[in-house]
């Protein structure tokens, strides 16, 4: 029960957080992505990634993130076009990965591919750059769970980096509201 109260007191500190960012933030604009053209000329949607997971887009290709409230979208933009995108969540979703795991997987899927950029997108006053590394539900009874007294785009761009073994000059970071992101 302990351990229940206290990730609801970090995911509220969390959403304060991210909507003091929001609100001072100026939302960027962002352009409907409708489809990519396919191998034979046709139209395909955006790969979907929802929390906890971790896809490819093939070149000329767009990825959606649906619902991007409390987490972090990284995607990393290859220098053949394609994207590999992972959808990290700050509570871990059943059967999905947590936020500890993303990285890696990320790094697998993306495997020894050059990389052009690595971008970091949403609600950045919610995560405290920690969560790569350890996993809010990995915090036992006792244990001081961190949570983020104010937003840390540079601790979260180096996390990502190291995470992804990438130069942390190619990560970027940018808080934007919340709702659908998608990436093109």
């Amino acid at each position: 029960m302990k351990r229940a109260a206290a990730a609801v007191a970090v995911l509220v500190a969390a959403q304060t957080a991210a909507g003091t960012v929001a609100e001072a933030a100026q939302p960027p604009a962002r352009a409907v992505a409708v489809a990519a053209a396919g191998a034979e000329g046709g139209v395909t949607a955006p790969v979907r990634i929802t929390e906890g997971q971790v896809a490819e887009a093939a070149r000329g290709g767009a990825i959606l993130y649906p619902s991007v409230t409390s987490c972090l979208t990284v995607t990393v933009r290859l220098r053949d076009g394609g994207l590999v995108g992972a959808h990290a969540s700050l509570f871990q979703v059943p059967g999905e990965l947590r936020s500890d795991r993303i990285l890696s997987e990320l790094k697998r899927k993306a495997g020894s591919r050059p990389v052009r950029a690595v971008e970091v997108r949403g609600a950045v006053g919610a995560w405290d750059p920690s969560y790569f590394v350890k996993a809010i539900e990995s915090y036992g009874d006792g244990e001081a769970v961190p949570f983020p007294q104010s937003p840390d785009p540079g601790g979260i761009a180096a996390a990502v980096a190291q995470g992804l073994g990438q130069p942390r000059a190619l990560v970027t970071v940018e808080d934007v509201p919340d709702g659908d992101q998608t990436v093109r």
